[in-house]
């Protein structure tokens, strides 16, 4: 595992179609850890000293000479490119096409936690056939695990404002959080029916936002309605065979490996709920740079509570 360190660089430029921002904040998220474990090696980092860091909420200090809808001194919360990271520093450079103005009304410690897990939980969403923004259609039974943490907090207040039914999972001390949020039902993960994700309703789930480890497909399967889909946000080799397997053998029920690609449009929609107060940042702690690896020591060890915030 490579080591969290900090080091002195220098300030970088913007390219043509980048802005450099003043870091305001920035939070951690898995992928940052399967960086860090070299899951994700050869493709990522491609070179060192690597800057972790994807969600960034700032302030333009310098735009690249392509860049027509920025300007210094805007507020902005941006996806970093990931091959580059680079939040857990003061400046960090962000592709325009992956960057969008942040409203007065959201702070840029909500701006910092919403972009990857936010837009995980809405990819989901999305991809869920007959689930609606709008609220029309039938009523879907969603299952959401984990849904105290980053993922799982949008993922159950986004469902709650389409037209779904939400059943969620997380440890007992989270219940009373968790039903805030919106939930229908909350089930403690440590309790039998936790354990074998059952309804306490006997409903059958449409489909399931997986945002935690360790429940086999077994688990999943019995369920599911005849086409529910689990999402698996962080998912391992073995999600992708046994995805494969059910493609192969027309399985209408269906373990998805979530592979998300950031886009702008999906950012800004997602930041005007904030603005709104139709969702909200649940934010575990904040900790200043010069103390990251505490903040790094947390996310590993997998119990926070929504999102994990560092400033400069």
């Amino acid at each position: 595992m490579y080591l969290l360190q900090h080091v002195e660089l220098q300030v970088p430029s913007p390219k043509q179609d980048e802005v450099l921002l003043k870091m305001e904040a920035t939070s951690i998220n898995p992928f940052d850890l399967r960086i860090q474990k070299g899951i994700v090696w050869p493709f990522l980092p491609r070179k060192f000293p690597h800057i972790p860091g994807i969600d960034a909420a700032g302030e333009v200090f310098e735009v690249g000479s392509g860049v027509k809808n920025f300007k210094a001194g805007d507020k902005v919360v941006a996806v970093l490119f990931n091959i580059c990271g680079g939040g857990l520093a003061e400046f960090a450079v962000a592709k325009e096409n992956l960057t969008v103005s942040r409203p007065p009304e959201v702070t840029a410690f909500q701006g910092a936690a919403l972009p990857i897990a936010g837009l995980a939980a809405h990819e989901c969403l999305l991809r869920t056939p007959g689930f609606s923004y709008e609220k029309t259609g039938q009523q879907l039974n969603l299952l959401i695990t984990a849904a105290s943490g980053g993922v799982g907090q949008y993922a159950v207040q986004l469902a709650k404002l389409g037209n779904a039914h939400v059943t969620a999972t997380c440890g007992a001390r989270n219940l009373d959080l968790v039903k805030s949020l919106g939930a229908d039902e909350v089930i403690d993960y440590k309790t039998p029916d936790g354990a074998a994700l059952k309804s306490p309703s006997g409903r059958k789930y449409d489909a399931v936002i997986h945002c935690t480890t360790g429940f086999p497909w077994s688990t999943f399967k019995p369920n599911l309605s005849t086409n529910g889909k689990v999402f698996d946000i962080t998912p391992t080799p073995s999600v992708f065979m046994t995805y494969a397997l059910q493609k192969l053998t027309f399985s209408k029920k269906q373990l998805v490996p979530l592979l998300m690609t950031p886009k702008k449009q999906k950012l800004d929609f997602l930041l005007n709920f904030v603005k709104e107060g139709k969702i909200k940042a649940v934010i575990d702690s904040i900790h200043p740079l010069s103390k990251a690896e505490e903040a790094w020591a947390k996310s590993i060890d997998g119990h926070a509570i929504g999102k994990i915030i560092v400033e400069p």
